[in-house]
């Protein structure tokens, strides 16, 4: 990699489970930097939960200050959703709790509900998110335990195609707005199925025109 090839990147990783957006930067970082010999500056262009996979936007140089730019990008996810529990995370990293009595949903009722989320939505981010709330990380506050309200936001679901449904399993493709949370949309889809519901697992395929087709697995970026 040439000295220049270090400043203004964008960079399209595939990121694993199990670490967080943060984390991924703050590796890219330690590459870059290495192998530069200085500091390299190095941010993300929208938040990935640690659980979840797929495209992260990173970029260094004078490219962080566009980073706003490419957040605000609408999104494209595959979720797989469970049905019949919830979470206190609303993903597989919380304490999850069986719904008691239960009757599974015809395919037509979830068709049905599903259709009914397509538009322009009221959506109540989790609580264990990286939203700031009087300055602080909304996860922060609640790992301590401390009582958090979380603000209300409009979002728009341009489509949800359903992949597969095979009770408890739920499997959707949602094209969303800069700003949506899948977790609380498979949580409101819990709600309205009553059946409760928790995000499984959440893979991002796709911001604006970026597609995790065209990433580089971290591992393997890092070890470019």
């Amino acid at each position: 990699m040439n000295q220049t090839d270090y400043y203004d990147q964008i960079i399209l990783v595939d990121k694993p489970a199990d670490i967080s957006s943060f984390g991924a930067v703050a590796r890219v970082r330690r590459h870059l930097s290495e192998s530069a010999g200085h500091r390299i500056k190095v941010g993300h262009c929208g938040t990935l939960d640690p659980f979840a996979t797929g495209l992260l936007i990173l970029v260094t140089g004078k490219n962080t200050k566009m980073a706003g730019q490419y957040s605000g990008l609408d999104k494209v996810y595959d979720a797989t959703i469970n049905l019949g529990s919830v979470s206190t995370t609303g993903d597989p990293e919380g304490e999850i709790t069986t719904v008691d009595n239960v009757e599974p949903p015809t395919l037509a009722t979830v068709q049905e509900v599903l259709r009914s989320f397509v538009g322009s939505i009221v959506q109540t981010p989790p609580v264990y998110s990286a939203i700031k709330i009087n300055g602080r990380r909304a996860y922060q506050l609640a790992r301590r335990g401390e009582a958090v309200q979380m603000p209300q936001r409009r979002v728009d679901i341009y489509s949800i195609d359903l992949l597969n449904y095979s009770y408890p399993t739920l499997r959707i493709r949602t094209h969303v707005s800069s700003g949506t949370y899948i977790r609380s949309l498979a949580i409101d889809i819990g709600q309205k199925l009553q059946t409760g519901a928790y995000t499984h697992a959440l893979r991002r395929l796709q911001i604006g025109n970026y597609s995790v087709a065209d990433a580089v697995a971290l591992d393997d970026y890092l070890a470019s």
